[in-house]
């Protein structure tokens, strides 16, 4: 099996959502997760609110039972949206946090490029948005 197929087979149990979708879920209480590695958060910028956390670390940082999980890590039944850059690994990611019960977990339909392009809020890194950094 490849890659293209891999990815249609895990979609299929992922109910993905665009841009807007995933900002109205934030406002909502879903805690979106930002996967993509510094370069292209510092050449990009961030989703204001995002929890970044990076992707060799994501299973551990989210597990609500992980010693080593961030604080917003609260329960199996928090929702969470994984964003990468554009909408590839962030599939991957979701279903590997489904594994580890987080049965809401879904992914940004073509990740940070689909939100900014939507227009929807972006802040430059370092302007104090990471935060949430827990990587």
């Amino acid at each position: 099996m490849g890659i293209d197929e891999l990815l249609e087979r895990v979609r299929a149990d992922l109910d993905r959502i665009g841009p807007r979708e995933a900002a109205e879920a934030a406002a909502d209480g879903a805690l979106l997760v930002d996967i993509r590695y510094a370069a292209l958060r510092e050449r990009d910028g961030l989703i204001p609110g995002a929890l970044v956390v990076e992707r060799n670390e994501l299973e551990w940082r989210l597990d609500p039972q992980g010693s080593h999980r961030a604080r917003e890590a609260t329960s199996h039944d928090l929702r969470v949206v994984v964003i990468c850059n554009e909408g590839y690994a962030s599939s991957l990611a979701a279903v590997s946090l489904r594994q580890l019960g987080l049965h809401r977990a879904t992914d940004l339909v073509g990740g940070f490029q689909a939100w900014k392009a939507e227009g929807l809020p972006v802040v430059a890194a370092g302007d104090g948005a990471e935060a949430g950094d827990t990587a």
